[in-house]
């Protein structure tokens, strides 16, 4: 039997470094904003929940932009937790999918807004935690959320080309992603979940950009990454293509009505 060399270990790998959720160090998360992500906000929140916090950062720039706002910060890391701590008004130090939120003190209906970046796919469950995330939201509350996408096609490339899926401390194949979706995954998720997808926007791979720009006014388009060749792509697949990740803002649906 054959065997495929591997590269040389030019640092460590992402398992020996990233998988200690709770006791990595806080300079881990890297200190930006998702600007694209704050302007899907419709209207100035009052009470705002932040899924995975990190060090604060983001419930900060929520503050800077909207106010008098008040921002509760959720995050399983200790380190992070504790940065996030100056930066918000309460911080609970807690993995989500184990949080019991009555417990915590977080009422029904409580938050105007629930931020959900780059956190969904990290969890086991995420189906079950947006269910139960709709009963801390007001009825018109919003949830803004941010989720990688695995119909890229540098990611295709890499995989289909070179037979690799090699995971990464930050990025698509961060290590400590757990689920994997494409644009058509992630609004049949919110769907399922009870939420309707009102507003979407698109954040493209940097390296993937010129593609998009050259292509964006073609239809169909034909494109080559590598081997990799794609015949009659549609400017909407192309968008896909070249996305890194997506944004969304939704709107909890009755009950009655998410249940159907």
């Amino acid at each position: 039997m054959s065997s495929i060399p591997l590269p040389p270990a030019s640092a460590p790998t992402p398992w020996r470094t990233c998988l200690d959720i709770e006791n990595q160090v806080a300079g881990h998360y890297l200190d930006n904003v998702n600007r694209p992500l704050i302007d899907l906000i419709d209207a100035a929140p009052r009470r705002v929940l932040e899924l995975g916090c990190a060090t604060g950062q983001f419930g900060q720039a929520l503050k800077e932009r909207f106010g008098n706002v008040s921002v509760v910060g959720i995050d399983a890391n200790r380190a992070a937790a504790q940065a996030a701590a100056s930066r918000l008004d309460r911080v609970i130090c807690a993995r989500l999918e184990d949080l019991d939120f009555a417990a915590h003190g977080l009422a029904e209906h409580e938050f105007d807004a629930v931020i959900a970046a780059d956190i969904l796919e990290h969890l086991i469950n995420p189906w079950r935690l947006l269910e139960r995330l709709r009963t801390l939201l007001a009825p018109e509350g919003q949830l803004l959320a941010s989720i990688p996408n695995c119909r890229n096609l540098a990611l295709a490339a890499q995989v289909l080309d070179s037979g690799r899926w090699s995971y990464q401390a930050q990025g698509l194949l961060d290590i400590t992603h757990l689920r994997f979706f494409t644009l058509f995954e992630m609004r049949r998720m919110f769907e399922e979940t009870g939420y309707r997808a009102e507003k979407f926007g698109a954040i493209l791979t940097r390296s993937l950009n010129d593609t998009y720009q050259k292509y964006r006014n073609t239809d169909p388009a034909t494109l080559q990454v590598g081997r990799l060749t794609l015949t009659g792509v549609s400017p909407s697949e192309l968008l896909e293509l070249c996305t890194e990740q997506f944004l969304f803002r939704c709107r909890p649906v009755e009950t009655s009505a998410a249940s159907r």
